[in-house]
């Protein structure tokens, strides 16, 4: 058998196995039937949450929705992603709250007190029909902190109306919260460049 007969039958041996596969792919997607709003928490102790809960953000903008953001620990920083999505006009609701990380304020009772504000800006923006997606970034800081009643607060999730997304973001989410999920993502930390001692960067970190 020359070479051209050979590639002739590693394509065909090709072509019927991706067929069987996209007949079972297909079969597997036609049994999804239900459509709801989602519970999603991205946690764990790699990069990234918050960076893909903005680009569910932009999907959802990208199919002419509006979105909610609530920042609940980052306040101190001034990000690339909130002059971006301010492009966006009043299709983005964005509210940062908070005052920095708690080792930065010092403050235990001034941190409870921006958390409570910003749950309560939750609250409102979870209230609001014409939000299709809403980012509680650094939520689950707050949560491990104690600054919020993480009873309350799942009970407030789960009775939200049914076609709402909400993404919620940071590292050590509590046990009530990936119980109550749809969907947690792990974030894993495999390897970091501030170990190198690089520091955080404009268009990177912020």
């Amino acid at each position: 058998m020359d070479k051209t007969e050979t590639a002739e039958k590693d394509e065909e041996r090709h072509r019927a196995k991706m067929a069987k596969r996209k007949q079972v792919q297909d079969a597997e997607v036609a049994e999804k039937k239900i459509e709801k709003g989602l519970l999603i928490v991205n946690t764990g102790p790699g990069k990234g949450k918050t960076t893909a809960a903005f680009g569910l953000a932009l999907r959802m903008l990208g199919h002419g929705r509006r979105v909610g953001v609530v920042q609940f620990i980052k306040g101190a920083w001034h990000t690339g992603e909130k002059d971006a999505f301010a492009a966006f006009g009043d299709r983005v609701a964005w509210h940062t709250m908070g005052e920095g990380f708690t080792w930065e304020t010092q403050d235990l009772k001034r941190d409870i007190a921006a958390a409570e504000a910003a749950w309560a800006k939750v609250l409102e923006l979870m209230a609001d029909p014409s939000i299709s997606l809403l980012v509680l970034d650094e939520l689950n800081i707050a949560l491990r902190y104690d600054y919020l009643d993480i009873d309350k607060v799942v009970a407030a999730l789960k009775s939200r109306r049914e076609d709402l997304h909400v993404v919620v973001t940071g590292r050590n989410a509590k046990p009530a919260l990936v119980e109550a999920a749809d969907l947690v993502t792990e974030m894993g930390a495999t390897k970091h460049h501030f170990s190198a001692g690089v520091k955080a960067q404009q268009g990177i970190e912020f």
